[in-house]
């Protein structure tokens, strides 16, 4: 995983330790990246939070991407501040590289009063799973949502399947590993499965688990997919079982894109599936094949699942 460039439709601008106010670009014109480093020379998170909060005009802020060392600081200080941050519309929490920390030991607490305190939040983005909670009855402002983890808590993910999101477009979630806190079942997205909640969804990613032929087998007959443009089950350990309940499910012709990568398909099978939607206009994604791992060991940052199959991130 690499820092996020852009966000939000904005540029994203890592604002460097001690600089002045007069050589900051104009609030509403980035997405504003907050990081503190690991030496003792770098100003310490708490500085570097007050001193961003008192020079820049925090009403234009239109996103915020929190980095490492910005990430420790409790969500109540950019809470205590929602009266003054009264034009963000996204903001991402814990964009942290693999070398900076691994993504299963990213915490994040409940997210409730953080969303209760922003309801003018259009796009939240949250990587790391462990601690995560997401009892939300329902916000009406958000249009997107991606929870990056390697273990998404299954409470949570229950949560967000239940939340009502009326103006919800975009939904992905990572569900990840149980070793790391997954374990999300098919039974638990079910009101998500079945179309209820978020009328205005049009993309659905349930990506990274170990799973994905069950999920698969479900989305086949789920309400929720012909209302959808863009469905993805990548990351995940889609084989050629899941694939074929896909294509004898209900049709997939009306998506604009289908994105399959890092699966576990045989040739013939790829080909089917490019044969049956491509013509009909479908971006098919099947890059990223991987082979199963007899010995079920593989990549270190690798989990893997049965005869060797594995998802994308984990630890």
């Amino acid at each position: 995983m690499q820092h996020a460039q852009n966000f939000h439709g904005l540029p994203v601008l890592t604002v460097p330790p001690y600089t002045p106010a007069t050589l900051l670009p104009d609030a509403a014109s980035v997405a504003w990246r907050l990081e503190t480093g690991p030496y003792s020379t770098d100003e310490n998170p708490e500085d570097y939070w007050d001193r961003f909060t008192g020079t820049v005009e925090l009403e234009k802020v239109r996103a915020l991407v929190i980095g490492h060392g910005v990430d420790y600081l409790p969500h109540q200080a950019f809470i205590d501040l929602s009266s003054r941050l009264t034009g963000l519309e996204a903001l991402f929490l814990s964009d942290i590289e693999g070398d900076q920390e691994m993504i299963s030991s990213i915490y994040q607490p409940d997210l409730a009063p953080l969303l209760e305190a922003f309801p003018g939040l259009r796009e939240l983005v949250v990587r790391g799973g462990e601690g995560l909670d997401f009892p939300v009855t329902g916000h009406a402002g958000l249009r997107a949502l991606r929870i990056e983890s390697g273990g998404l808590p299954p409470e949570a993910a229950e949560n967000i399947a239940a939340a009502d999101l009326p103006s919800l477009e975009r939904l992905e979630l990572w569900l990840g590993d149980e070793d790391y806190g997954g374990g999300t079942t098919v039974e638990q997205l079910a009101p998500l499965l079945a179309g209820e909640r978020k009328p205005a969804l049009r993309h659905l990613g349930l990506q990274n688990s170990p799973i994905q032929d069950e999920m698969a087998a479900a989305l086949a007959s789920a309400p929720v997919v012909p209302r959808l443009t863009s469905l993805s089950l990548s990351m995940g350990t889609l084989s050629d079982a899941g694939a074929e309940a896909l294509l004898h499910g209900q049709p997939l012709t009306h998506l604009h894109e289908l994105d399959l990568s890092h699966h576990f398909l045989s040739d013939a099978m790829m080909l089917r599936i490019w044969t049956a939607l491509e013509p009909a206009g479908v971006r098919v994604n099947l890059y990223g094949r991987q082979e199963e791992e007899d010995d079920g060991w593989g990549d270190a940052d690798e989990e893997h699942e049965g005869s060797g199959r594995y998802i994308a991130v984990a630890e």
